[in-house]
């Protein structure tokens, strides 16, 4: 649906359609609390299940046009929410949220057909993940150039992201005050401020220690900062995003000849298929996810045995 169409509101006007995601839900927020009166919590509530429905569908450039999204979007979306772990009761939350989003576009004449006219929330446990093989993460993890600041950094993001299996939201968002590099543990802050201690390992210990001392503090001065409290920085002194992580992921697998859609999610999927391939107890490995759920962390162990 093309950005200049128009619907009309309550008072007769004329208003333009939204032509993002971004700009949809941001009107459907509005109306909302103006409209509909709806309480902050339960506003909040409906803006955090819609955020995850953009950061989902938006992994790059941070826009998508509302035509582009199907209900095989949507789905794949509550898909991925049960694989992190999501009791189907939470899934089915973000489900109305999305519904009610679309049913509130489709009225407004601003999307048409409706794409979450038949969306539902998935019955079964979503198909094995795809993982990637030891040889394609070895190549992935030497792609950046260790000649620069971004390239030391990047090399211990990848290097921690596959050591510990982190979320990536949890990558880029570790404080520099959670690692413990003299024992080896990191401490990970994930979903519902739930933390836990995880492992490093010798490579993603070094390729850390590396970016302390020959590359975060170039990023300190070069953004004339004293300090900051996350570990991995750009050079505005700030944290890397997780799209910027994300367009870094793609650009080095690009480079490594890696043929596979990689995704941050995958090195996660690969951490966990590779440890369990070498023996590591499935126990530990969902306290290493921080799945709450065991059942979530037991479809690995078909992935393993499939490979």
């Amino acid at each position: 649906m093309s950005s200049g169409q128009t619907s009309a509101n309550s008072s007769g006007d004329r208003m333009t359609a939204p032509s993002t995601l971004h700009d949809a839900i941001d009107r459907y927020l509005d109306h909302l609390r103006v409209e509909r009166g709806l309480a902050h919590n339960t506003l909040c509530a409906y803006g955090a299940d819609l955020q995850r429905l953009l950061e989902h569908l938006t992994p790059d450039d941070g826009t998508v046009p509302l035509a582009h999204i199907e209900l095989a979007d949507l789905s794949a979306f509550l898909v991925a929410r049960l694989d992190e772990g999501l009791s189907l009761r939470s899934v089915a939350r973000h489900a109305v949220s999305v519904r009610r989003l679309f049913d509130f576009l489709h009225r407004e004449g601003w999307v048409e057909p409706n794409p979450a006219a038949d969306l539902d929330v998935p019955r079964v446990r979503p198909s094995l993940p795809v993982s990637l093989a030891e040889d394609d993460v070895a190549r992935l993890l030497a792609a950046p150039d260790e000649h620069t600041p971004e390239g030391i950094r990047d090399r211990a993001m990848l290097e921690t992201l596959y050591a510990t299996g982190m979320r990536v939201s949890e990558l880029v968002g570790l404080p520099a005050a959670g690692l413990r590099l003299d024992i080896g543990l990191v401490r990970v802050f994930g979903k519902g401020g739930k933390e836990r201690l995880v492992p490093l390992g010798e490579p993603a210990v070094l390729a850390i220690e590396r970016w302390l001392i020959d590359g975060r503090t170039l990023m300190l001065d070069a953004a004339r900062r004293a300090s900051h409290p996350a570990l991995f920085l750009s050079r505005r002194g700030r944290p890397l995003t997780r799209q910027g992580f994300w367009k870094n992921l793609k650009k080095y697998a690009l480079a490594s000849g890696v043929r596979m859609d990689v995704s941050p999610h995958k090195l996660r999927h690969a951490f966990a298929t590779h440890l369990l391939a070498h023996g590591a107890d499935l126990r530990a490995l969902q306290i290493m996810l921080g799945h709450s759920d065991l059942s979530t962390t037991q479809i690995y162990t078909h992935v393993s045995q499939a490979r």
